[in-house]
């Protein structure tokens, strides 16, 4: 069975009225005294008013749900102590007057020195699944697989429709706004894994990335573990979206080693084909018309999605998760996306309302 690790990246808000607040500093110094938290498992993110936290190693969906809860509780707790609260939403819902304090750290700070306007204005939130692949050319093929389905992904996790008081019209708007760093998107198709070596060092040279940390791709490999990292979905609402989308990157990385063990031909996608499918899964979500990774065409999104559901299919089997999955994909389906949950809470309730559903998804297992 594969191993899983997941990322999440949060938000931290005032309650009242959703906007945000640079307390990261003392909500993480809370956090570290809490002896449900060990002080790998919540760290800075790259502006004060954000967090981020990480599970160790799984083998299991279980696992993760475990860590992921944990972790949510226990920095709810400690924001809680310092008058806001860490909230799982894709982008900034509401803003500052004044920029955003970034935090200290060398990464941090060359990142703002090189694009200050960009930094600024990152109040952006995703979720990363790592899923381990020790051989390192199964790790460049089942990245290679995986490629074609990340617009579907995006569609499905899209969780980022508001920034800045305004409805952006997107469903994910953190996708179309992190596109704006010099080495974001879809990955770029590879031959082998000297070929990724060999053009990630290339980049380095001519100074476009600074280390593999601003390999900023929807998907990349790991430069820390021997992992294929998926980074494309926003963070997901609440801990059973999490373990759903979880158990779906892991059976997407599955279905490509068992496609690549049995030496099927790698699919062949042009990069501006899916440039532009990426940009309408982050415009319309699961709602309007998504392009097939099987035909290269625009079809009802309803139909990708079920050609995504049945590709997956394969590795949801040999990670033991088809049940599981099931069960967590009917509960998705009548609550809708994140985009589509915030937008019904901002309809019902404004500001307000939607700050405080957002509170109370941290720790929330169902909808």
């Amino acid at each position: 069975m594969l191993t899983l690790g997941v990322e999440e990246e949060y938000l931290l808000i005032d309650p009242r009225d959703g906007t945000p607040l640079p307390r990261a500093a003392e909500v993480l110094a809370a956090a570290d005294l809490a002896p449900a938290l060990r002080p790998s498992e919540a760290q800075h993110e790259l502006l004060q008013v954000q967090v981020e936290s990480a599970t160790p190693v799984c083998e299991d969906l279980p696992a993760v749900v475990r860590h992921l809860s944990r972790v949510r509780a226990g920095l709810a707790s400690a924001a809680a102590q310092h008058g806001c609260r860490v909230v799982p939403v894709g982008a900034a819902p509401f803003g500052l007057d004044d920029p955003v304090p970034v935090t200290e750290g060398t990464r941090y700070r060359r990142a703002h020195r090189q694009a200050p306007a960009l930094v600024d204005d990152l109040m952006l939130n995703g979720m990363h699944v790592h899923v381990g692949v020790e051989d390192e050319e199964e790790r460049l093929g089942a990245l290679m697989r995986v490629r074609p389905w990340l617009p579907v992904l995006i569609a499905l996790s899209a969780n980022s429709p508001y920034f800045r008081g305004r409805d952006t019209r997107f469903a994910s708007w953190r996708t179309v706004h992190f596109d704006q760093w010099a080495v974001s998107g879809p990955p770029p198709a590879f031959a082998d894994a000297a070929d990724y070596r060999q053009r990630v060092a290339a980049l380095g040279a001519a100074g476009a990335i600074a280390d593999e940390g601003q390999l900023y791709w929807h998907a990349r490999l790991s430069a820390r573990y021997p992992t294929v990292e998926v980074r494309a979905a926003d963070v997901q609402l609440t801990v059973s979206d999490a373990e759903l989308f979880a158990g779906l990157v892991r059976a997407l990385v599955a279905r490509a080693l068992l496609d690549e063990r049995a030496g099927e031909p790698r699919p062949a996608v042009p990069e501006e084909l899916l440039r532009a499918a990426t940009w309408h899964a982050a415009r319309t979500g699961p709602r309007g018309r998504l392009v097939s990774p099987l035909s290269g065409a625009a079809r009802p999104a309803a139909e990708v999605v079920a050609e995504f559901r049945a590709h997956v299919a394969p590795g949801l089997r040999a990670a033991g998760d088809s049940e599981r999955v099931a069960g967590l994909w009917k509960d998705f389906v009548r609550a809708g996306t994140g985009a589509d949950r915030q937008r019904r809470w901002y309809a019902d309730g404004g500001r307000e309302g939607l700050a405080e559903h957002l509170v109370a998804s941290t720790v929330r297992p169902e909808q």
